[in-house]
């Protein structure tokens, strides 16, 4: 830190709470970074109470032109909450009050540091249901949730956070407060510009609490487990399931490396041999969900499976999903550098995808683990690099080249839920037209004129 931002970040200290300014060096390192892999230190970690002290730092910020980078819970693997100007890491931990639960309006009030499982627990005591579910859910905030747009392998039926986003308060770069939206389920009063701040991965401003849409909770659930000897006939299951009628709330799939991976980690016989696994779950009233298993049960058997297997009630479906969640921590075992990438594709595209996917693997040498949101089209792509090979670097570089470029081209997107961050700002151009690009640079001068908030991402 040189002198002048040492006597700025003293000011600032000066005229905040004790303890809502730190800069000791292990904390300065714990900050640095979120899930991603690189790393940058800031000069100074801001823990506020209150939503006025979120406004005095930005306000500070803003007229000494010092950077600020917005943080969760650190879950990210985009290097979004990674300060890459150094500044200020502005932590919103101590905002974590659940404020209300209402059953009557369907609606929860929370601030934006409250762990998502947590306040789905709390939703459920009064039969109720908030259904996003990033796979971090027992560690994430529902203000990162937001400002990346978070979803989870339960969009396909219930849709991403921004679908229960009605209202938030935020504090943009200069610390003036805006409270956007309302409690209400519908609104058309002006711009709905809570949205705005939805996704903006904390570039346009910090949100500090958040009004939530509430739906009643499925009293029942359940799901298959279900093998197949090949990708292409895990594809036409799920067209299949589609074409029946059906819409799961969940439905994934994962292919042959990642199986392979998960068999050894896990020594569950039943993948042996088995190229591709899809997870299929419903929800609703308990006879009729158990009814309709039954039929998408049908529908998937017709296809030939190497196996199929049930569940019934949370028990039973949380085993099922046990299995799905040691997915990366099986990937890690490999002793690879797992890249995780999160494109999505046209639903139509799935097949065509996993058939690329095979092919830069043999082009390349690399192999390419895939696992994810079937449903929806979207899809972990992992691509698995060996570090101590001297060219891994450049290799993996053409392997994400060749791959966003034909995803862009089929019509699909480089990120689907992670955000574009750091690890994805070489690609910003390749994904979005120079007239989408420059429209981002106006909303972001218009809200943030000093580009103080979360500097050196994919706008710089």
């Amino acid at each position: 830190m040189n002198s002048k931002n040492t006597n700025r970040i003293q000011e600032l200290k000066d005229i905040l709470q004790k303890g809502e300014l730190k800069t000791a060096q292990n904390l300065l390192e714990e900050y640095s970074a979120d899930k991603w892999k690189y790393s940058h230190l800031p000069d100074a970690v801001a823990f506020p109470r209150s939503t006025k002290s979120v406004s005095r730092i930005l306000a500070f910020a803003d007229k000494h032109r010092i950077p600020v980078t917005p943080r969760g819970g650190g879950c990210g693997y985009a290097g979004s909450a990674v300060p890459a100007k150094g500044g200020i890491v502005l932590s919103t931990e101590r905002l974590n009050r659940i404020k209300e639960i209402h059953a009557g309006d369907f609606v929860a009030v929370v601030q934006p540091a409250v762990i998502t499982q947590h306040l789905q627990e709390e939703a459920k005591k009064k039969g109720l249901f908030y259904p996003p579910d990033p796979a971090s859910r027992d560690e994430c905030f529902i203000g990162g949730n937001i400002a990346t747009n978070a979803g989870g392998p339960r969009c396909l039926k219930y849709g991403v956070t921004r679908d229960y986003v009605l209202g938030l308060e935020v504090v943009l770069a200069d610390g003036t407060i805006l409270r956007l939206g309302s409690r209400t389920h519908k609104n058309k009063t002006g711009f709905d510009l809570g949205r705005l701040f939805v996704g903006s991965e904390g570039m346009l401003g910090v949100i500090t609490e958040a009004t939530l849409k509430l739906i009643p909770h499925p009293p029942f659930r359940a799901a298959l487990s279900v093998g197949f000897g090949s990708m292409r006939m895990a594809a036409k299951a799920i067209r299949s399931v589609f074409a029946a009628g059906h819409l799961p709330c969940a439905l994934e799939v994962a292919d042959s490396f990642t199986l392979e991976a998960a068999r050894k980690r896990t020594g569950n016989s039943l993948l042996k041999g088995c190229l591709a696994h899809l997870i299929i779950e419903l929800d609703g009233q308990e006879k009729t969900t158990r009814a309709e298993l039954r039929q998408v049960e049908r529908v998937v058997r017709e296809l030939e499976p190497r196996f199929v297997r049930r569940a019934f009630g949370n028990v039973q479906c949380e085993q099922i999903w046990q299995f799905r969640r040691e997915f990366s921590y099986a990937l890690r075992d490999t002793g690879l550098q797992k890249m995780n990438e999160d494109i999505t594709v046209p639903r139509s595209r799935l097949e065509d995808l996993f058939k690329f996917t095979e092919a830069l693997q043999k082009r390349f040498g690399i192999p390419i683990a895939c696992f994810g949101h079937a449903g929806d089209g979207n899809i972990h792509a992992n691509v698995m690099v060996d570090e101590s090979e001297s060219n891994s670097e450049q290799q993996s570089r053409k392997v994400l080249d060749a791959l966003f470029s034909k995803v862009v081209s089929w019509g699909g997107v480089i990120t689907g839920e992670h955000g574009v961050g750091l690890s994805r700002k070489p690609w910003w151009k390749l994904a979005v037209p120079p007239e989408v690009d420059e429209f981002h640079r106006r909303i972001k001068h218009s809200l943030d004129p000093n580009r103080i908030l979360n500097p050196g991402k994919f706008l710089d």
